[in-house]
């Protein structure tokens, strides 16, 4: 999609902190940090939400759960704890349009949140 953010954040045209990448995913720090640690996962290809990943390409759901995993390893959050969070449709809070999984850690974590 030539108008999406993180379809140009793939291809580079706009800066981003990568800080994982495999074959058909990355993982870049939230510009915004809710969290000492907050990474957004997505994959390279266009999919606009949950669902539309769930009925993607074999194996894509769980590449992008594994590289969220990678992550957190990485990020030192995995053994004390971490929350992966996918908001699906505006009301879920859904504001950029490629799916993507939040990976926020490094504080104790509230539910509900917000």
């Amino acid at each position: 999609m030539t108008d999406c953010l993180f379809c140009k954040i793939v291809t580079k045209e706009i800066p981003a902190t990568i800080v994982y990448e495999t074959d058909r995913t990355v993982a870049f720090r939230d510009v915004n940090p809710q969290a000492p640690t907050h990474v957004l996962v997505i994959p390279k290809g266009h999919y606009e939400n949950t669902a539309a990943l769930a009925a993607a390409d074999e194996g894509l759901a769980d590449e992008v759960l594994k590289t969220a995993h990678a992550v957190a390893v990485q990020e030192g959050v995995a053994d004390t704890g971490y929350r992966l969070v996918f908001n699906t449709g505006p009301q879920a809070g859904q504001t950029v349009f490629h799916v993507h999984g939040h990976v926020v850690g490094g504080r104790d974590l509230q539910w509900p949140p917000g």
